[in-house]
């Protein structure tokens, strides 16, 4: 565990006003949260909702088969657990741990006690939940219309927003998971981007050399959710 670790390490805690930081200080449970963990699964009813504060977490939608594909992602910006508060209590997603690190969580009856009062909480959350569903869309669309390449990139710029630095740790195998291709597809794109100096690959950990060139390199998808998260979040919320 970090040394005195800070909710307001989450953006969506640090906009909150003064009268509910102080109702929600003393409920905030600090958290670890490994990777590959598990916060909720397809179908079950939430127990909390989740603020990340240095780990990512990746909401895939799975398929009675099994397969699954990654549908949007979580880190210091956001929350994980919207169905809660929107009224659904569960959702056909699953919520994992794409990248370790910690977190904070809320008992569902808190969050939803703190929502039904209609106030600043309310209107930040809704405002977050319309920048999660434009991820959700452009997510979709750009898997149906974009190269595995521009995919990759746009991924790769989502998750590196969500992180302190410029390295990810993270294999081939569960990039193909997330964006729901074959694992040859993940090895040939990155051998790509490699080879043209944007980043460097080796036993599971990829560090990004050249953002403005994955930038370039990528489609119109990654600037058209960054966009739309500045535009509806905080100040605070631009990167």
């Amino acid at each position: 565990m970090t040394r005195n670790p800070d909710p307001r390490q989450n953006r969506l805690v640090a906009a909150l006003p003064q009268a509910e930081w102080q109702r929600w200080q003393p409920q905030l449970e600090w958290v670890s949260l490994p990777l590959g963990q598990v916060l909720y699964e397809s179908g079950h009813t939430l127990e909390h909702v989740y603020f990340p504060t240095t780990a990512i977490v990746s909401l895939l939608y799975v398929l009675e088969s099994g397969a699954s594909a990654e549908i949007a992602v979580v880190g210091h910006e956001g929350v994980v657990g919207i169905s809660l508060f929107m009224g659904g209590g569960t959702t056909p997603s699953r919520g994992v741990v794409q990248s370790a690190g910690e977190g904070f969580r809320l008992r569902a009856g808190t969050i939803m006690e703190e929502f039904n009062r209609s106030g600043p909480v309310m209107h930040l959350l809704l405002r977050y939940t319309q920048a999660l569903i434009t991820q959700m869309a452009q997510t979709a669309v750009c898997n149906r219309h974009h190269s595995l390449d521009q995919q990759l990139c746009r991924w790769l710029l989502l998750s590196l927003d969500r992180l302190q630095g410029d390295e990810l740790v993270m294999t081939q195998e569960l990039i193909a998971n997330m964006l729901g291709v074959r694992r040859e597809g993940v090895t040939e794109a990155a051998l790509k981007l490699q080879k043209d100096g944007l980043i460097r690959y080796a036993r599971g950990r990829i560090s990004v050399l050249d953002r403005p060139g994955l930038e370039k390199r990528t489609c119109e998808c990654y600037a058209v959710v960054k966009k739309e998260y500045d535009r509806l979040l905080p100040a605070a919320f631009a990167s």
